[in-house]
């Protein structure tokens, strides 16, 4: 299952170049992750105000290939999608468009740990159904 988050790059969040300042790439990665989980997950993720909580992840590895800039006033597609899954890890792609044309990809380890901790911890089946989209 691949998810689809759009955002429109806005001025500030570009440097004297004219193009978005590379910090900002995995901002938005985190911003279009955060947006899966909350539409795949609510119920299980703890920053999403469940009052039970099963499921946590955390960043292991982020890795950015970058290929073309993006720049004021582009609309971006970002489209998330898991590429592997462990026993208590998952890799997920995050792959940046414009139009189609593709501007970057960043590769990330997550790691699910038990909700409140850092402990890693399986992934949950009914994680793995959602963001496989079964």
């Amino acid at each position: 299952m691949t998810h689809r988050h759009t955002l429109r790059v806005r001025y500030g969040e570009c440097d004297m170049q004219g193009v978005v300042f590379n910090a900002h790439y995995l901002a938005y990665c985190d911003d279009a992750l955060t947006a899966w989980m909350a539409a795949a997950l609510p119920e299980a993720v703890p920053y999403f105000g469940s009052p039970s909580p099963t499921f946590d992840y955390m960043v292991k590895k982020a890795e950015l290939t970058w290929t073309a800039p993006f720049r004021f006033g582009d609309v971006v597609d970002l489209d998330c999608s898991v590429v592997r899954w462990g026993t208590t890890s998952f890799d997920v792609r995050v792959r940046g468009t414009v139009d189609g044309d593709e501007r970057f990809f960043a590769d990330f380890v997550q790691v699910s740990v038990t909700p409140g901790t850092n402990i890693p911890a399986a992934v949950p089946d009914h994680v793995k159904a959602a963001l496989s989209g079964g």
